[in-house]
């Protein structure tokens, strides 16, 4: 039997046993050598198949001692009239979740744990283009969190776990785990077998050892095909998500005007504009020099093609341009590539 193969009869050997609701009934019969039990359960965790109903004990009594800390720092949110989920990573209360569940910074939060306790908070920056986005809990408390993990925490066919609040928070449901392999992961996203439904977003992704590894992003058309956004998107931008800052276009969502460059220009010359473009509707021509978007200077054509990145199609902006003698100034809507203009 093939690797992949071992691991969805493993997967269903776990649904079968219960392992799903993290019973405790099999905890009980378990009396492994401590020292020899930890190497073996580090051994699966780490990307090793489970070979017998003994490994399927050892992995779900070791799961069940950080159970508890993983569910705490898991929280509903509330943003709006939408609901997605998101996890504590510090004793203050800052929050990572996904940018397409906190839609724009500086919007009310409510917070909703575990227990059924509520707290009120803020959203704070997003990347839009990676899905990453932060949140504050602003009133006063010393709370539960759990620490972020690193780039080299993640490698392909390890075990990992996905906690949130499928379809939204019950209160008498608390954050359900789903339990899964990394199938894939790079700087853009991490991609695992665990099952995601709405209402997951922003809802942390863990490795064994407790550490948030992961934001749940994207549920894909088969469900065992499901995207994280990983640390290195909050890390790399810390400071710009902590200050408020909002940027990009949402996955699938590539920002595009139609234009093109001239190579031989050192300013944002236009060499041609793409037919019934958003450039061409708004008036811009070939030879025109690109000054600003809004109020933002554009000195190369690689400038503008990091600002029209930082757009969302249906974005409203002002273009000045420089025309022979005149200055213009133009109003443009970006539209989206592959999309109606």
């Amino acid at each position: 039997m093939s690797r992949l193969g071992r691991y969805r009869c493993v997967s269903a050997a776990l649904l079968l046993t219960g392992w799903v609701t993290v019973s405790s009934s099999l905890a009980v019969e378990i009396t492994p050598d401590a020292e020899k039990g930890k190497a073996r359960v580090s051994k699966i965790f780490g990307g090793a198949a489970p070979e017998s109903v003994a490994d399927l004990k050892l992995m779900q009594v070791y799961l069940q001692q950080i159970t508890d800390k993983l569910m705490t720092a898991t929280v509903g949110v509330q943003v709006g009239g939408a609901w997605g989920s998101g996890v504590i990573i510090t004793k203050e209360g800052t929050v990572l979740t996904a940018a397409h569940v906190a839609g724009q910074p500086n919007r009310d939060v409510i917070f909703i744990f575990s227990d059924g306790r509520t707290a009120k908070g803020k959203t704070l920056g997003l990347n839009r283009t990676l899905d990453a986005g932060l949140m504050q809990i602003t009133d006063k408390g010393d709370w539960s969190f759990v620490p972020m993990g690193g780039s080299g925490d993640v490698k392909e066919g390890q075990w990992c776990v996905a906690t949130g609040h499928p379809g939204g928070y019950f209160p008498d449901r608390k954050p359900v785990l789903r339990m899964g392999r990394v199938l894939h992961s790079d700087s853009t996203a991490i991609t695992t077998d665990c099952t995601l439904v709405g209402g997951d977003s922003g809802g942390p992704l863990f490795n064994m050892e407790g550490h948030v590894i992961g934001i749940n992003s994207r549920i894909s058309g088969p469900l065992t095909a499901n995207m994280h956004v990983p640390m290195s998107a909050f890390r790399d931008d810390w400071d710009k998500l902590a200050s408020g800052v909002s940027w990009g276009h949402y996955p699938g969502q590539e920002p595009y005007i139609g234009v093109r460059g001239d190579k031989d220009a050192k300013d944002a010359k236009i060499a041609s504009v793409v037919a019934d473009s958003p450039a061409e509707k708004a008036g811009l021509k070939a030879g025109d020099v690109i000054l600003k978007m809004n109020d933002k200077t554009v000195d190369s054509f690689e400038a503008l093609t990091t600002q029209i990145r930082d757009r969302n199609p249906g974005d409203k902006v002002r273009v000045t341009v420089k025309r022979g003698e005149e200055t213009l100034e133009l109003s443009l809507r970006v539209g989206k590539r592959g999309g109606p203009e």
